[in-house]
């Protein structure tokens, strides 16, 4: 079996990274999405890319450090998932393969799913979740053996309350359907419409609860959010310098090359290789990355990007700060700044 990963969406706003490679507790999201195949089997992986294509190419290579070998395919207009799968077909094959949208984070990963699809073997099987506003995704209507009756992109009166999850596995079954469609009033080619058509033609689809944590990382909320929720999975590791005169409360990660000095870190906390961390309190869920500076300043339940410079600010709350941006003075309890930003915060 191949994966294909959807990487080609936009960047937050404000910042220069693609959004599948903000780090969460350290780490690019995609990073998250390799693991998770990997740790199924999965080493023959195609990824999709857009304008981010340098960054994320950069930042993978060719996916031997992660024990992968990644093919790097490019989608020069952002035309649908099922658009992926057609410019995919070389690199696909007739192989079944896992589509996984690339800014999605599943933490306990897709063992199980993936087992099930190999076992049942139908033509496409679809993560799905309970979720409190159906109109913001495509919706699946299943029956009581978990096969699905019909799907729908955006529908404004939902019938399900069943989204799917951006995690898709399929046969080769699923070039004939993304070959017969056409574009959606939203001008895509919908993956949600493929699905439909092999429903019509009577293939066997099915839909898979998710059962774990699962989160697309659009906006910052869901960011931090995820933040915390990885942060949950720390165990204490000091390769780090931690000073006689500093406390450490709870599972705290002090990465090689970085320094606490008169400090207070309440984890879980992540401190990035060479960050200095000086008379500051840090934390819980908090991740600063590498090269940072965190002076005479309170930071907690935020992401502090490599190379930011955070001094004399009390209280940021729920933040994320980019990469070599520098914040300095007063009180601010949340703060979204971006990469390469200086902020004096008023009081």
């Amino acid at each position: 079996m191949k994966a294909l990963v959807l990487s080609a969406g936009v960047r937050p706003a404000g910042y220069s990274l693609p959004r599948q490679i903000v780090p969460i507790a350290n780490k690019p999201v995609l990073e998250y999405v390799v693991e998770n195949l990997r740790d199924i089997g999965i080493t023959d992986i195609g990824i999709v890319v857009g304008d981010g294509a340098q960054e994320i190419s950069e930042l993978f290579g060719d996916g031997a450090y992660l024990g992968v070998s990644i093919t790097y395919i490019q989608q020069d207009v952002p035309l649908g998932l099922a658009h992926c799968v057609r410019i995919a077909r070389p690199f696909l094959g007739d192989e079944d393969f896992v589509m996984y949208v690339g800014d999605n984070v599943l933490v306990e990963g897709i063992a199980q799913i993936a087992d099930e699809f190999e076992r049942l073997r139908p033509s496409a099987q679809v993560l799905v979740d309970k979720v409190e506003d159906p109109r913001l995704y495509g919706v699946a209507e299943v029956d009581e053996n978990s096969r699905v009756t019909r799907l729908i992109e955006h529908p404004q009166e939902p019938r399900s309350d069943l989204a799917m999850i951006g995690v898709y596995f399929f046969t080769p079954a699923i070039h004939a359907a993304v070959d017969a469609i056409e574009p959606s009033w939203r001008g895509q080619f919908e993956i949600t419409d493929a699905l439909q058509w092999l429903v019509t033609h009577e293939r066997d689809v099915r839909a898979r609860m998710y059962s774990g944590f699962w989160k697309g990382t659009g906006k910052v909320e869901d960011v931090l959010e995820c933040n915390r929720e990885l942060l949950m999975g720390l165990r204490t590791d000091i390769q780090g310098i931690v000073d006689d005169e500093s406390r450490l409360i709870g599972d705290v990660v002090v990465e090689e090359g970085a320094r606490v000095v008169r400090s207070c870190i309440v984890g879980p906390v992540i401190i990035g290789a060479g960050t200095l961390v000086e008379e500051s309190i840090i934390g819980p869920y908090t991740s600063i990355g590498a090269d940072c500076r965190i002076v005479e300043s309170g930071v907690a339940d935020s992401i502090v990007l490599n190379e930011a410079s955070v001094h004399n600010v009390s209280g940021i709350e729920t933040s994320l700060i980019g990469r070599r941006a520098r914040v300095g003075s007063a009180r601010q309890h949340r703060l979204v700044v971006g990469d390469g930003a200086h902020v004096e915060v008023a009081a």
